[in-house]
């Protein structure tokens, strides 16, 4: 019995100063998880647009190859409405053409992973756009462009899909 609780204290002593000495800086801050740098998240403002009283946030925070889009609306006014990336910029050089689809954003919010990576989608030349509804897509409601850091989007009162 003696020399299985000796073998069980050789094998937890190694255990414990590990755990003791993991986990924090020198200025007691914790590390950061692996791929959770501030370069991997971006915030875009999403600006009202026609006069819909909408307006929110875009954090775009990279997975690799891939980017997860969260949107958030403040004062949505329909329960779903369709969100998508499109080349251009916000106003009248936005190619009405989706880029890449997102997920509709339902009562304020939606969550989508892009099979892009977030240096490309950040690189310049598209925007993030939230339409009326499924059934008035020509009516934009709030949109934002993408860039490297986050800024305020130029905003229009045109319409379009």
């Amino acid at each position: 019995m003696g020399r299985w609780l000796f073998l069980g204290a050789v094998l937890l002593l190694p255990a414990l100063a590990l755990a003791a000495c993991g986990g924090g800086n020198d200025d007691g801050a914790e590390t950061a998880p692996a791929g959770a740098s501030s370069s991997d998240e971006v915030m875009i403002e999403l600006a009202e647009e026609n006069s819909s009283g909408e307006s929110g946030t875009a954090t775009l925070t990279a997975m690799g190859g891939r980017t997860q889009v969260v949107l958030e609306l403040t004062n949505p006014t329909t329960d779903s409405q369709p969100a998508h990336i499109h080349e251009g910029s916000c106003g009248p050089s936005l190619n009405p053409e989706p880029l890449h689809g997102l997920l509709n954003v339902m009562q304020g919010r939606s969550e989508t992973v892009v099979n892009r990576p977030l240096e490309e989608l950040t690189a310049g030349g598209l925007a993030i756009n939230v339409h009326q509804s499924d059934d008035d897509l020509e009516t934009y409601v709030a949109c934002g462009n993408l860039s490297g850091e986050a800024s305020a989007p130029a905003t229009t009162d045109g319409d379009g899909y």
